[in-house]
């Protein structure tokens, strides 16, 4: 199927209405119309059931809406990587949240600087669980991704270490003079603890209702090195350990990204060895 077609057809099935999907495509109706009916023919089966209100997807449409839209953005994913390796200045786009680089990222950027195959690297700063759609949509080139089971859904990757946890609380909080505590402690808090799973507070709000008391939050250890002034970070004691990985898109296999993880790789395991 061509990239045209899977785009129509994703539109209709988003829009559930071929007058609003052509309006969304900028083309007229009877063309798409068309266009659906000879995707139907070719792959076999119908993919959508018409109503007098517009349409909806069969089990073999849905099916088809999750491939068409994986493929739709690695195209657009591929054409993205490809002008940047191909411009005049070639550069990698690591995306990473801000403080999530287990203290590394200063040494790697520094050693993969000497690195064959080296090019320019720029960071490109995202939120909690969003590196995978950034790699997936052409955005990033690598990612650093922090916390237990990442979305590697279309990506490669390798794990460079574990890190411990720390609570980030107010400094005034009853926990903060502690010099450890247990994750029965943490959840026996009556202040809530933000888990990142998109409840509020939205994450950029975050440090100031923390150093306000509102709320409390477990973070690896080495986030404590960035933290605000008027919040203080107790170490967990059984906190289950965060995996810190290195992501990258599947089949993406330029020189400058392996020697970033080769870089990467060799220096995660010199500081294991040294522990």
């Amino acid at each position: 199927m061509e990239v045209r077609e899977l785009t129509y057809f994703v539109a209709v099935a988003e829009e559930r209405h071929f007058g609003r999907a052509a309006a969304r495509l900028g083309i007229a109706q009877p063309p798409l119309s068309r266009a659906i009916k000879a995707i139907e023919h070719r792959v076999g089966v119908p993919l959508f059931e018409r109503t007098s209100r517009g349409v909806l997807l069969t089990a073999a449409g849905e099916v088809l809406l999750e491939d068409a839209r994986r493929l739709l953005e690695a195209s657009t994913a591929a054409v993205a990587r490809a002008r940047r390796a191909g411009s005049d200045q070639p550069r990698l786009v690591l995306v990473l949240k801000p403080g999530a680089d287990g203290g590394m990222l200063a040494e790697v950027l520094r050693e993969y600087e000497h690195a064959p195959d080296a090019v320019p690297v720029d960071l490109h700063t995202c939120g909690f669980r969003e590196h995978a759609g950034l790699l997936r949509a052409g955005v990033g080139d690598v990612a650093l991704i922090y916390g237990k089971d990442p979305d590697l859904a279309g990506l490669d990757s390798e794990e460079l270490f574990r890190e411990g946890q720390i609570l980030v609380v107010a400094q005034d909080h009853p926990l903060a003079a502690r010099p450890s505590i247990t994750m029965d402690e943490v959840h026996a808090q009556p202040t809530p603890l933000w888990t990142g799973d998109g409840s509020v507070p939205r994450q950029g709000e975050l440090p100031q209702l923390v150093a306000l008391g509102r709320w409390i939050h477990l973070a690896p250890i080495s986030a404590g090195h960035h933290l605000r002034r008027d919040v203080a970070a107790v170490p967990v004691s059984d906190a289950p350990e965060l995996p810190v990985l290195l992501a990258w898109p599947e089949q993406h296999r330029s020189k400058a990204l392996a020697s970033f993880v080769r870089t990467a790789v060799d220096i995660a395991a010199e500081r294991r060895s040294l522990r």
